[in-house]
């Protein structure tokens, strides 16, 4: 009978201090102290995210324990994310979970972040079985945009990328120009609900192969605002709804065109999405309905397993731990880790 593992999931890649207590693929705490301090600022200020995580680890880890109701001492396995991600954050994350696992004398286990976005996919889910090998995963965050093969937990191959702005900067940066909090996404896809996503043509940017780009668009939008407003000062203002909603189909038909290829060039019928981004309502909405058309699997992460964190560390902890795929103490953290 195999024996039960209880394993401590931790994440500290960019802003947000994640633990999570996993007992093998069922979570049973998942924790996040989020860093409000960025707001201010437009955006994360890397020295001033390092500096949180510090404050926050401790507090959070013994959250996660507790919740969990178990002690550290019951602890099977340690997994952190060595990256990719802002170096400082991820020394933070790091140093812990090396001190953690060598004081309990248990493994210490390395999570590529953007694997673990796609993996966070097997984690039980009452609702639904996870996706069988192999499929076409998607990430999509604030600071990435992927396309990739995965032929199985730990072969992973890329095949299109953003060759500049990840759709949630791009999302961000249209935001900012309209005066929207940071992280803007979620408030641009708040005010789209009222809006005529028709209102504002935009351009669909021509990249060969399944490679993406949003600069251009990002520019033409910003272009469009500056127009318009040295005629009408107030016309971010009145046409708020009608913006958001244009510019976030422009956003999400540019990745979908991309997707779309890419399941007909592998011949693959199930589509796994994981990131931040995958909470927008028009990116669900539009590849539900892609999915049901064409006859394929469309895989959505539940809302609290989109953003970063711990939970998705843990869950490859666990499935690395069933092979075997121990990490060391002398292995360092990487601010561009691959893919594989």
């Amino acid at each position: 009978m195999k024996k039960t593992s209880y394993i401590l999931g931790i994440e500290s890649s960019c802003d947000d201090t994640a633990a999570a207590v996993l007992m093998d693929n069922v979570v049973l705490s998942n924790c996040i102290a989020n860093q409000k301090i960025h707001k201010s600022y437009g955006g994360v200020v890397p020295e001033l995210a390092s500096r949180a995580h510090q404050t926050n680890i401790v507090p959070v880890v013994q959250q996660a324990l507790s919740i969990a109701n178990i002690d550290k001492k019951q602890l099977t396995a340690i997994a952190y994310t060595r990256g990719p991600g802002l170096l400082g954050s991820l020394l933070v994350g790091s140093t812990f979970a090396k001190s953690l696992a060598l004081s309990l004398d248990i493994p210490l286990i390395e999570v590529n972040h953007m694997q673990a976005h796609l993996l966070c996919h097997f984690i039980r889910n009452e609702n639904q079985d996870p996706p069988t090998f192999p499929f076409l995963g998607v990430t999509l965050s604030g600071g990435h945009t992927q396309l990739v093969f995965v032929k199985s937990h730990f072969e992973m191959k890329q095949i299109g990328k953003t060759l500049d702005d990840a759709i949630g900067e791009a999302f961000d940066k249209c935001g900012k120009i309209m005066e929207l909090n940071y992280p803007a996404g979620p408030e641009i896809d708040g005010l789209a609900r009222y809006g005529d996503p028709n209102a504002f043509d935009f351009p669909i940017p021509k990249v060969d192969g399944l490679d993406v780009s949003y600069s251009g668009l990002k520019t033409a939008f910003i272009n469009l605002i500056h127009k318009n407003q040295s005629k009408n000062p107030n016309f971010i203002k009145e046409n708020l709804n009608d913006l958001c909603a244009s510019i976030q189909k422009t956003l999400v038909k540019i990745i979908m065109n991309k997707i779309i290829l890419a399941r007909e060039k592998y011949n693959l019928n199930q589509v796994v999405i994981g990131g931040g981004v995958a909470a927008n309502s028009e990116i669900r909405k539009v590849l539900d309905e892609k999915a049901r058309q064409d006859q394929w699997r469309v895989f959505l992460p539940p809302l609290q397993y989109t953003a970063d964190n711990a939970a998705m560390i843990g869950i490859v902890g666990y499935l690395k731990l069933l092979h075997k795929k121990w990490g060391t103490m002398n292995q360092s953290v990487s601010a561009r880790l691959p893919l594989s």
